[in-house]
């Protein structure tokens, strides 16, 4: 049996020009106002036109792939953009590969990101391959020592500094109705601030989707003027609900938070994602290599995908 590893992540357009098609298909086929489009490119100019995340991706695959050593192909495929999942499915089905394991880079699972994931991927499966994918990961000890390296190549924690973890934020219905999400944010939280040696520290919700219904908080900017308020004059943020440095993190942070928590007086700095560090490589390694050793086992985490108008504005 030919097999390979498919790592799957959210997408990213390559240019300006490609916003309004690639928001039409984030929003499930529901074209973006003027007014959104306008806002994306704004955020996406701010950090230089273009988000990195197929590259970091792509990056990702062949350090996979090279610790792999031949013994699976590796590949990508996004959702929301090129190279697509179902294109990404049905290249390896024509190179002969009848097993595909997914990894979704997105630690913590949830029926609006992962699930979606695992969706495109079965469907596009043809007949005569087998598609499995890699459960949650949130509390891998390979995943907290990625993220907690971070802290230390950022020099440590300051002893005036507070430390503020984040993660995408979701609809407060969707976690009432019994998604994992937000627990396995707090527990990756609590890991890695073990690791780091953190005894005490925040956790915030960012890039919050433009629905009227309630999201999950306490939202970030929010948080760093409550803090402000407070006394606290320095942060360091650690995004530990994302492996990659995207729009998410180069906007949402860098550029976003970083003007409300200068606007405070409070001096705000932030942790790399993993990206392609060796630490998170060798997590990817051996969530391939477990995952190719044992039979079909479909354990993305069971729930069933929620309405196309509860979907998040993903910029990634």
């Amino acid at each position: 049996m030919s097999s390979a590893v498919l790592l799957m992540a959210h997408g990213t357009p390559s240019s300006l020009d490609q916003m309004p098609e690639y928001l039409t298909r984030v929003r499930g086929g529901r074209p973006p106002s003027e007014e959104l489009v306008a806002e994306m490119r704004r955020n996406y100019s701010a950090i230089g036109g273009r988000s990195p995340l197929t590259e970091i991706t792509l990056r990702q695959r062949d350090a996979l792939a090279e610790r792999l050593g031949g013994v699976a192909r590796v590949a990508v495929g996004m959702r929301n953009w090129r190279p697509y999942i179902a294109e990404a499915i049905d290249e390896l089905g024509r190179a002969g590969v009848t097993r595909v394991v997914g990894i979704p880079m997105a630690p913590q699972f949830s029926t609006l990101s992962v699930r979606k994931y695992v969706d495109d991927a079965q469907a596009a499966t043809p007949a005569g391959m087998r598609f499995e994918c890699v459960g949650s990961y949130h509390a891998h000890p390979r995943l907290l020592e990625a993220f907690a390296a971070r802290i230390r190549e950022a020099g440590g924690v300051g002893p005036d500094e507070r430390v503020v973890f984040t993660a995408h934020s979701l609809p407060e219905r969707v976690i009432a109705s019994g998604d994992p999400y937000a627990a396995e944010v707090r527990a990756t939280a609590a890991g890695v601030a073990g690791l780091a040696g953190i005894a005490d520290f925040d956790l915030a919700f960012q890039s919050a989707g433009r629905t009227p219904e309630p999201w999950i908080g306490p939202e970030l900017n929010a948080l760093v003027r409550e803090r402000a308020a407070g006394g606290t004059r320095r942060l360091l943020v650690v995004p530990i609900g994302f492996v990659s440095d995207h729009t998410e993190i180069l906007f949402d942070l860098d550029v976003q938070a970083a003007e409300t928590a200068a606007g405070c007086g409070v001096a705000l700095r932030r942790t790399p994602s993993p990206n392609d560090s060796a630490e998170f490589i060798r997590l990817l390694e051996e969530l391939a290599t477990a995952a190719l050793k044992s039979g079909p086992e479909a354990s993305e985490g069971g729930a069933g995908p929620l309405a196309d108008e509860a979907r998040p504005v993903g910029r990634s």
